[in-house]
């Protein structure tokens, strides 16, 4: 609060230096998470997924997604504070110590059916599974782009933990063969 702004937009001192830096790593962390977050949806119409979050930034991750879909109840359980964090259609939050299961279970349950949503037959990871086969295709194919985009640390968070991203990075045994 003492420091005058100009310093602190050109880090002026040490302490700017390192409020800067504060501010970037909790700004990634939740664009990350918006980015890198692989979520499904019930045929209720809750959409939920796993992040790991270190700082607090549940509530920016929720709005982008209650943004992107307002209809929907929105479920996030954040591996490291072991809690879910539901968001509504009207944008009041709620925080459950409980798994995600749970939570989505007992949100889904006074909610209707909903017609669109019966006919998903394709689990998250087949979704992406096709998409990246659609880019991979040997004519088109850029590895150092999609490494630039998805960068080895964000392996590490839970939608990419086993994902099927990974293995349109590395070679098979069948490639060699």
């Amino acid at each position: 609060m003492k420091i005058p702004e100009v310093v602190l937009r050109n880090s002026g001192t040490l302490m700017a230096k390192k409020i800067n830096k504060m501010m970037r790593e909790v700004n990634t962390e939740a664009y990350r998470a918006n980015q890198f977050t692989r979520t499904e949806i019930n045929n209720r119409g809750v959409l939920f997924g796993v992040v790991l979050l270190k700082h607090k930034v549940i509530d920016l991750v929720l709005k982008y997604f209650h943004e992107r879909f307002p209809e929907s109840i929105i479920c996030l359980y954040n591996e490291h504070t072991k809690k879910t964090t539901s968001m509504d259609e009207e944008g009041n939050t709620f925080v459950i110590k409980s798994s995600l299961n749970k939570v989505v279970e007992k949100v889904s349950e006074n909610r209707p059916l909903v017609p669109f949503f019966e006919d998903i037959n394709l689990t998250g990871e087949q979704i992406f599974e096709t998409l990246y086969k659609s880019q991979f295709i040997p004519e088109r194919e850029n590895k150092k782009f999609f490494k630039k985009m998805i960068p080895d640390l964000v392996f590490r968070l839970p939608g990419m933990k086993g994902g099927v991203e990974k293995r349109f990075r590395n070679k098979e045994i069948s490639d060699f063969l």
